[in-house]
């Protein structure tokens, strides 16, 4: 009996991976620009399937829109596993689950099953899962973010040092009463995973070909970046 359990709970849990994943792999700037664009996003401006190349092709509305629901995608696959009630509160058994499926959604965000596994670069999504975990560390990211986008007026710049800061603050500046080991090592994940899917615009920058975060507010439907 004892066996049956451990293994419906263990299927409860991929199921719940899954899930995260399928919710993640929703390409919403890709159906938004197939359904009211005519056009697939990963052909135009930067050719990334994500909410900064959607300003920049699609316009500042689709944008947000595109930002929102990303965000969301992280956010609530997060939020799953305080529906499964398999761990108890506050344990390091809920945020490594809760780790795994904001994880599951982000690299479905990136790799897509609905889109041939091109996707975006996971920003946003990956925001969405730390605010759900931590939102603190979060908010002094975006700050960061903003801060750098402002002064050098780059986006990707901007992602890349605030994803570096995520870490910082989680392991240095917000301690909790809870030792949450293994978000303090998904933070450095995330600035490691961030800098890879990234590194074509790092590229860009040092050849000063990066596009400025204050074309992105312009729409402009362009040909595909190298």
């Amino acid at each position: 009996m004892l066996n049956f359990v451990i293994a419906m709970d263990t299927l409860y849990y991929a199921l719940l991976i899954l899930a995260a994943y399928l919710i993640g792999s929703i390409p919403s700037s890709i159906w938004l620009g197939k359904i009211f664009f005519q056009l697939d996003i990963r052909e135009h401006g930067s050719g990334n399937a994500g909410a900064a190349n959607t300003f920049r092709v699609l316009g500042w509305k689709a944008g947000i829109t595109v930002l929102l629901f990303d965000v969301f995608k992280g956010w609530i696959s997060v939020r799953l596993g305080h529906c499964a009630h398999l761990f108890p509160e506050y344990s390091e058994a809920l945020m490594t689950q809760e780790l795994l499926l904001g994880t599951a959604a982000a690299l479905g965000h990136i790799f897509p099953v609905y889109a041939r596994f091109k996707g975006g670069k996971g920003v946003a999504t990956f925001l969405g899962v730390a605010l759900a975990l931590a939102i603190w560390p979060t908010i002094v990211s975006i700050g960061v973010y903003i801060i750098v986008v402002l002064a050098f007026n780059y986006v990707s710049l901007g992602s890349i040092v605030a994803g570096i800061m995520f870490p910082v603050s989680v392991i240095f500046f917000f301690k909790t009463k809870y030792p949450y080991h293994s978000l303090e090592i998904f933070s450095i994940l995330i600035a490691l995973l961030l800098i890879y899917t990234h590194r074509s615009n790092i590229k860009r920058i040092i050849r000063g070909e990066e596009s400025h975060a204050s074309d992105l507010m312009k729409k402009k439907k362009t040909g595909k970046e190298s």
